[in-house]
């Protein structure tokens, strides 16, 4: 069964005509007789939120804005609607559908409409997003999730499934997430925090915030810095442009920077430790066990160490301490070396 749904309504010719504003929909349509558990939306110059929150009731909500924020009353809105632009929203089966297009290449982009999405389904939905001026946001989905925008920021809470996002230009807030995510941005920092699984975090002008996380996760970033703490499992992680500040990992760690100190502080290590910084110094705090350590700096911290066989001067230490174990690498291109245990 394909139900249509039309934006192009009949205004009311009366003094309660409203405008517009973020808060009050341009059109609210119930969902609760199509058991939803698909979405796809693209709009242009627009926002989509996507919640599966328990106790809200099914439904799509449009907003309607001008893009220079001029105030625009509902007949205004649906004059523009009608000559220049194609909306349809329609459901077809399980799977709600949402798409605005543009009858013309505009010129006078006083005349664009903001045209964004507020949609609440049950938690099962999976869903395949793209706006070109907005940002997204998910919470409480499980499914797979695929979404992107060009000029907005990405925030995702509660999801768990496959994720897939992409920005050009803002940032990513990521909490609460797993099992399988992946998420990229061209234009600002990430944040993720409490999620689990394979997580695959880049920003090409941003910082990384990473904290509680769990699973085997890549975060990379060629513009920031990099802050973490609570991590378990396994961590690589580079920066081109920012120091690098880890607290309290118990994993197996890879870290890299061109462009400042990196500091890293292991309550427990997983199979390995690896880390370079080719501008500045690095300073390690280990528990106290058995490694197999390649340490080289300008200067290494000189330390009294005891049950250690290898080569030890200023300038490196290779060799077993207590018996060898876990390899640990450092080294500092142009910087030093210190090594503290706990």
């Amino acid at each position: 069964m394909k139900t249509y749904l039309t934006l192009l309504l009949v205004v009311c010719q009366s003094a309660a005509v409203l405008a517009q504003t973020d808060k009050t929909p341009y059109l609210t349509k119930s969902l609760a007789n199509n058991a939803i558990n698909n979405v796809v939306v693209s709009t242009s110059a627009g926002g989509i939120m996507v919640s599966g929150e328990s106790g809200q009731s099914p439904r799509i909500e449009v907003y309607i804005k001008s893009n220079n924020n001029q105030e625009l009353s509902k007949q205004e809105i649906a004059k523009r609607l009608e000559e220049d632009y194609l909306v349809n929203i329609d459901v077809n089966g399980h799977e709600l559908s949402a798409t605005v297009k543009n009858k013309h290449n505009f010129v006078n982009w006083r005349r664009q409409l903001s045209i964004s999405f507020k949609i609440y389904v049950p938690q099962a939905v999976s869903t395949h997003l793209r706006t070109s001026g907005g940002g997204i946001s998910l919470d409480n989905l499980k499914g797979n999730e695929e979404f992107s925008t060009s000029g907005g920021g990405l925030d995702v809470e509660k999801v768990t499934g496959v994720i897939r996002g992409r920005t050009s230009g803002g940032g990513i807030n990521v909490r609460d997430c797993g099992d399988d995510i992946d998420l990229h941005t061209s234009g600002g920092g990430i944040d993720a925090r409490n999620c689990t699984g394979k997580i695959s975090l880049v920003t090409s002008g941003g910082g990384l915030e990473l904290n509680d996380l769990k699973g085997t996760i890549n975060a990379h970033t060629s513009g920031g810095g990099i802050n973490g703490g609570n991590i378990e499992g396994e961590l690589i992680t580079y920066t081109s442009g920012g120091g690098i500040d880890l607290r309290n990992m118990n994993c197996s760690l890879d870290a890299g920077t061109s462009g400042g100190d990196l500091r890293a502080e292991m309550k427990g290590t997983g199979k390995y430790v690896k880390l370079r910084a080719s501008s500045g110094s690095i300073d390690l705090v280990l528990p106290t066990k058995g490694f197999n350590l390649d340490i080289a700096a300008q200067q290494v911290s000189q330390l009294k160490l005891t049950n250690f066989s290898g080569e030890w001067n200023r300038n490196h230490i290779r060799g077993a301490l207590n018996g060898g174990g876990i390899p640990v690498e450092a080294h500092a291109s142009s910087g030093n070396v210190n090594i503290r245990f706990n």
